[in-house]
């Protein structure tokens, strides 16, 4: 999937692991935003948290488009 050149105000869907419980992750929307500390950077809003928008993050315009990405790398099934 190429990655989207996303801007301030895009809704978007990321797969979020949770830093306290590292083997849980979720599906879970997220604003796009100006980075408060650097306009020039975007970042993504979530959680009452911004994180720097980095090339490698799992963020997707839909919910199906991140459903389908999380069942393709958490799909246990698969390996039995």
């Amino acid at each position: 999937m190429e990655k989207k050149e996303y801007k301030a105000g895009d809704q978007v869907f990321v797969i979020y692991r949770n830093p306290h419980t590292p083997n849980v992750a979720n599906i879970t929307e997220a604003e796009i935003v100006p980075h408060p500390e650097n306009e020039q950077e975007m970042a993504i809003f979530l959680h009452e948290s911004y994180h720097l928008l980095a090339e490698d993050d799992a963020v997707y315009d839909t919910y199906e488009q991140a459903e389908e990405k999380y069942k393709e790398i958490f799909d246990y099934d698969q390996y039995q």
